[in-house]
């Protein structure tokens, strides 16, 4: 195996540009086919970006004896169902966050996927420069012992963090395992579990102030086995005057503060002011695509494995439920 030759079931919104065209730069990397139930958006997706083959159906798509890899970029409804299709087929798998729809099938999944596979869940902002300069700051003691993190994600009715489509399945629990929370903080919660390591306990409470069936403001704790203390909010119902999106690292020595939206990361210390400024490729996934390539093809580790994926579901699950 020389080059992941790609094909992507759920060519929407998310692949368009985040994802899709990325899968065609990377080094060693060909987008061979898209799949998406509505045929003429596959044929026009695929015409749009020179991919040779669509389908509207993913048991013809994983057919195709080329494709030896494949994005699922679903609601997560269906992710436990197209692995389980992909695995049977022995195809690799980059798998969409928030990895399976609850914690129960996130366990199932976990349970059947063996050694000789290789799943990646996308995970994708480890692998940004901004988030990537954090831990390196992190890492090299810049604010010293790390005390404890804070997060504040409050957006009005009127988002612009969460990605639009033409339904807003997000809303919809039963496609998207629980609403906004559900579909970006997996983000934000990857990020602390990648930076502070394993966890001891984790709590939360969560609830709906406007009866859509799905929480819209949710307020988590989290203890880690190190001793780093985490607390974050998240609340759909800002009013717009109050929006924010903001993480804080607390040292014994001072912060680290950046967001998960913007490109900057502030360092502040008794003794020294820094910002550090960074430029995001414009297919945000395309580092991660990078490295996951180089797991497939035996030259790198896994990026974000099944068992962090289903820490972060865990932890989901913990401070909604």
């Amino acid at each position: 195996m020389n080059t992941v030759n790609w094909g992507i079931i759920g060519c929407g919104d998310v692949a368009e540009i985040k994802s899709g065209p990325a899968f065609q730069k990377v080094k060693n990397s060909k987008l061979i086919a898209v799949m998406r139930r509505n045929a003429e958006k596959a044929k026009d997706f695929a015409k749009r970006h020179q991919v040779p083959f669509w389908y509207n159906s993913v048991d013809e798509l994983l057919n195709n004896p080329t494709i030896n890899a494949v994005y699922i970029a679903t609601p997560p409804s269906t992710h436990l169902e197209m692995v389980k299709k992909c695995l049977l087929v022995k195809k690799f798998v980059y798998l969409e966050k928030p990895m399976t729809l609850n914690f129960s099938e996130a366990e199932e999944l976990d349970e059947i996927v063996t050694k000789n596979d290789k799943v990646v869940i996308a995970h994708y902002r480890r692998r940004l420069p901004a988030f990537e300069k954090v831990k390196e700051l992190l890492d090299s003691n810049s604010i010293g012992k790390i005390v404890f993190a804070d997060i504040q994600i409050l957006q009005s009715k009127n988002n612009n963090i969460i990605a639009k489509t033409e339904t807003n399945w997000r809303l919809k629990p039963e496609i998207s395992g629980g609403g906004y929370f559900h579909d970006i903080a997996p983000h934000q919660i990857d990020l602390m579990y990648h930076y502070f390591g394993e966890i001891k306990s984790a709590k939360g409470y969560a609830t709906s102030l406007t009866n859509t069936n799905v929480d819209d403001i949710v307020n988590g704790i989290i203890e880690f086995k190190n001793g780093i203390q985490f607390r974050g909010i998240w609340n759909f119902n800002a009013a717009e005057k109050d929006i924010k999106d903001e993480c804080k690292v607390y040292g014994e020595k001072g912060t680290i503060t950046f967001s998960f939206y913007n490109e900057k990361v502030f360092l502040s210390t008794d003794e020294h002011e820094e910002v550090f400024n960074f430029t995001n490729p414009k297919h945000i996934q395309q580092p991660m695509i990078a490295q996951t390539v180089n797991y497939f093809l035996g030259t790198d580790k896994n990026p974000c494995s099944i068992k962090e994926g289903l820490t972060v579901i865990k932890i989901m699950e913990l401070f909604t439920k």
